[in-house]
């Protein structure tokens, strides 16, 4: 496969690939920018059976310190185009960016992804959400890269989504597009600057982060809260602090192991059943050196 040959690179560092800036290397590493890219590059990892981990903008993913022993796919599709009100927009987008671009032209439906740290491809398949919306509310379509190496488009109807999970948890399926239906809205451009706003106040953005830690146990016991009422905001692990901005987030301060990380992680849970008898769940996915077979 000539696309394989002159693309596969070893050894690539992936600290600078994840929101955390954390992460040894990978033992194979490649970028694909189209679909059809995608397919070639699981076909060639189905015949080698090697370890895999989808890659888009980094976000949520916490490698461990000594790398990856497998392949990494950096997906960057990003095609991004309208057909009259539906958007059709790649897995690799930048789902903020995505957000923020709908709501200035006057399309509305993805206001809320602005400043949501994710791709499309991610926020597709965690349902990602904030305020009371998810991506699931305004999609259509997804185009994905199934088992067989296939690619299948499937009506949302034909998926399923809830709170931060959709059909794609536990398979083999890499998400590579998806459709939305937007709405025409002169107050677009205006809610997606309040978001904006209040996101950039209440959250570490100038710092690295995975992004919000854990899931909220309900809409009435948020997380961050939860945290946050256990007096642990500023609580340290080495160079991995909870953030004195929003207690869901632990934030890098420069110098942060995966190990500091996950034993803070470990602390807060802890912590938080100890003193409120609510077992937290990890929304961020701690990324083993060891992978599993894809296939």
């Amino acid at each position: 496969m000539a696309f394989i040959r002159s693309n596969l690179v070893s050894n690539q560092t992936l600290a600078p690939l994840s929101t955390f800036k954390i992460g040894g290397s990978a033992r194979l590493f490649i970028e694909v920018k189209t679909p059809e890219q995608m397919v070639l590059t699981l076909q060639y990892i189905k015949e080698q059976r090697i370890p895999l981990w989808i890659l888009g903008r980094g976000s949520n993913s916490l490698f461990d310190d000594r790398g990856f022993d497998g392949i990494v796919i950096l997906n960057s599709i990003r095609f991004c185009h309208f057909e009259g009100k539906r958007l059709r927009v790649g897995a690799g987008y930048n789902f903020s960016l995505l957000g923020s671009q709908t709501a200035r032209k006057g399309w509305s439906g993805l206001e809320f992804a602005s400043g949501i740290p994710g791709s499309v491809g991610g926020a597709v398949f965690m349902n990602a959400g904030a305020g009371g919306l998810e991506t699931s509310d305004s999609l259509k379509e997804v185009l994905y890269v199934d088992s067989n190496t296939q690619l299948v488009e499937k009506k949302k109807e034909e998926l399923r989504f809830s709170y931060r999970r959709s059909s794609f948890h536990g398979t083999q399926a890499v998400i590579v597009g998806a459709t939305f239906d937007l709405k025409p809205s002169n107050l677009a451009h205006k809610r997606q600057l309040v978001i904006t706003k209040k996101r950039v106040a209440t959250q570490p953005y100038g710092e690295p982060s995975g992004g919000c830690v854990f899931r909220n146990p309900s809409d009435q016991k948020r997380a961050g809260a939860l945290i946050e009422e256990c007096g642990l905001k500023g609580k340290r692990i080495g160079g991995a602090e909870v953030s004195l901005l929003h207690a869901n987030f632990i934030v890098n301060k420069g110098n942060a192991t995966a190990l500091d990380v996950i034993e803070l992680v470990e602390l807060v849970r802890k912590t938080v059943y100890k003193k409120m008898g609510i077992q937290l769940e990890l929304e961020i996915q701690p990324i083993p050196y060891k992978g599993k077979g894809w296939f």
